[in-house]
Order: structure tokens, then C-alpha cells, then sequence
């Protein structure tokens, strides 16, 4: 677990980070039987998502603004949220966040904290995401498809929702939000390339997820 003193709740430069490229890594260890069929087996429970922002850097404003912020990190110190430009909403994309967008738990008139979670896939073997960073002011929450305006807080630095009262046996608690990544800088040095005037790049900004 990431000791919250060494994690900033300030969030990687938005303009830059949708330019990046990335998304999540598994580690799935693969060994080939004589037979010719395989075993595999994950050695991570959850994946891991990995980043390039450097292709989103486009003017020497970007340079100043990523440099300031890398510095203030002091390069992999401290962690940061980062905004997943592909997967960022708890619906669709083009879709409008709604209460009823992940279900979060069950009800069982004694628990009173649920976490914040984003399910991938439905069938086979659905993957569900601990969400630890949402959005400021974003959750939205229901309580058997019934929009709940009060009874209930978030703590926007953990994504553990908090009831006053024990939602009902059985009911459905459900959630909608926008969330960042907790990530960090991935590299200790920061390359800049100034190849002309007024311009400039860099070209590698890795990014990396961290479990809070």
C-alpha cells in the first residue's frame, strides 16, 4: 500500500495527458506441456496500467508545465492522479455518467462502507476494478435504481463510500463517477529535446500505475 504522505492530490496536465498512449498490463506466466497444450497461471490479481505521455507534448508551453510538475514530483517520489484518456467515466464513452452505471454491493442492513469499483466484461470471468480516485464532486449513487442525494459520503482520496445508515438486506448499491489513475513517473531523468525554435519535444514520459 502507498503511504498517502507521498502521494499529491494533483492531476498530470490534462492537455498532455490525452495525447498519450498506454492502457493495462497483466504478468501470466505460460508453460509449454510435452503434449503440446499449455498451463497458464496470472501473477497478478489485478493489472497494471502503463503510459507514454510524451506524444502530447506540442508546444514549449507543454515542456514548462510537464517539467514544473516532474520536478515538484521529484521524479518517481511522489505519486499523482493521471487521467486515462481512453477509460476515465464508469460508462461507455459518449455516454453520460448515471447512478446506476457499476454496482458497488449488496446490502445486508449491518455494512455500512462499499468501495468504489468498474467491472469489465459480463459472461465469462468479469474483471472488477477498485476505483481509489475519483473525481471531485463526480460520484452519483443509487440505492435499488433510487438516486440518493443525502445519507451518504465519498472519501474522493480512497473511493470508499460511506452510509450513515446500513442500505436495506439485499438492496443494490450502485455508483457513477469520474475517476484518475494513481500513478507515478516511471523514469528518474526527463529528456528534453529542443530541435528547433520555439519548439520542442519529449520524447518519452513513462507513467505507471501504483496500488493505493
Amino acid at each position: 500500500m502507498t503511504d498517502p504522505v507521498s502521494f499529491h492530490e494533483v492531476r498530470f496536465p490534462i492537455d498532455v495527458a490525452f495525447g498519450s498512449t498506454g492502457g493495462p498490463k497483466r504478468q501470466t506466466e505460460i508453460v509449454a506441456l510435452g503434449s503440446g497444450h499449455e498451463e497458464r497461471n496470472t501473477r497478478w490479481a489485478d493489472s497494471r496500467r502503463h503510459y507514454d505521455a510524451g506524444y502530447g507534448v506540442k508546444s514549449l508551453a507543454d515542456i514548462h508545465d510537464i517539467l514544473s510538475f516532474y520536478e515538484e514530483r521529484r521524479g518517481q517520489l511522489y505519486g499523482f492522479r493521471f487521467r486515462d484518456p481512453m477509460d476515465y467515466l464508469s460508462c461507455r464513452p459518449g455516454e453520460t455518467v448515471a447512478a446506476d452505471d457499476q454496482e458497488i454491493g449488496i446490502g445486508d442492513g449491518l455494512e455500512t462502507d462499499f468501495q468504489l469499483i468498474k467491472t469489465y466484461g459480463s459472461t465469462f470471468a468479469p474483471y472488477a476494478r477498485d476505483i481509489s480516485k475519483p473525481v471531485t464532486g463526480s460520484v452519483i449513487l443509487a440505492v435499488d435504481g433510487v438516486p440518493q442525494a443525502s445519507g451518504w459520503s465519498v472519501d474522493e482520496t480512497t473511493g470508499l463510500v460511506s452510509f450513515t445508515v446500513p442500505p436495506l438486506v439485499s438492496s443494490v448499491i450502485s455508483a457513477g463517477y469520474e475517476f484518475d489513475v494513481p500513478v507515478r513517473f516511471d523514469a528518474d531523468q526527463l529528456v528534453i529535446d529542443i530541435g528547433a525554435f520555439q519548439a520542442g519535444s519529449v520524447p518519452q514520459i513513462p507513467i505507471v500505475e501504483i496500488r493505493i
